[in-house]
């Protein structure tokens, strides 16, 4: 078990569902966490609220991680913050579900920008600190679509699976050192993009999931715990947390 009190966790999106859940249950075991958010800046203040209100240290950082420039920037207020960078945590990801005939080009570099190329930035901005860590860690939120396809996903099944190569090679270049990288795979998780679904679709989800039920947050928080403090020798790999859907 790697000893993660005191350790800095950068967070992409992390002011709502899957990202705030994984900023509170890192700052619950003493981890400072850094909440980026692009534009919802009275949720990601929320979050920081909770956590201090619990104990625990966390800011929040206004960047769009699409961006490579801004991406820096926010590693470089990490840095000036706290001194170090041991964590990167890339939840940042929107939809644009449409099916193929009718996605825009627009649809497609949003969603691929967003979702897979904020990857890069961040990654590119943060390893040279992240390296020197001795529990350095890069995790990926991937999903259970870029794994299995998703009807009218193609941009986000693409960018979902994008994350999941980018994860097995950047893990075999760093593999000699300590820090490792994972990707963890959700399924269908109770969050705000899951609850917008019509009740009758939900239900139609639900009778395909082994489990019979949504996920919580709470659960890939969980995941993310578990790679950052009794992962040392897990890299490059894929956490399933989708009860039983996909396997």
């Amino acid at each position: 078990m790697v000893k993660i009190d005191g350790k800095v966790a950068i967070v992409t999106g992390g002011s709502r569902g899957i990202g705030s859940a994984i900023a509170k249950e890192l700052a619950a075991h003493g981890v400072k966490v850094v909440i980026n958010y692009n534009s919802s800046s009275e949720a990601a203040e929320a979050v920081v609220k909770e956590i201090e209100q619990a104990g625990g240290t966390a800011f929040a950082s206004q960047a769009d991680v699409s961006d490579a420039a801004q991406a820096r920037v926010l590693v470089e207020e990490t840095i000036a913050k706290f001194g170090q960078l041991d964590i990167l945590v890339n939840n940042a990801g929107i939809t644009r579900d449409r099916t193929f005939r009718k996605i825009t080009e627009e649809d497609w570099s949003s969603v691929i920008d967003t979702n897979l190329s904020s990857v890069y930035n961040t990654t590119a901005a943060g390893l040279e600190h992240i390296q020197k860590s001795d529990a350095g860690r890069i995790i990926n939120i991937s999903s259970i679509i870029g794994q299995a396809g998703g009807f009218g996903q193609t941009n986000y099944a693409a960018a979902k699976a994008g994350m999941i190569g980018f994860t097995k090679s950047l893990a075999l270049e760093l593999a000699r050192g300590t820090t490792t990288v994972n990707a963890i795979c959700p399924g269908f998780i109770d969050t705000e993009m899951v609850q917008a679904i019509p009740d009758n679709v939900r239900e139609q989800i639900v009778a395909k999931i082994p489990q019979r039920r949504f996920g919580a947050p709470e659960e890939i928080a969980r995941g993310v715990l578990f790679l950052c403090r009794d992962g040392e020798y897990i890299t490059g790999q894929q956490l399933n947390i989708n009860g039983g859907m996909y396997m």
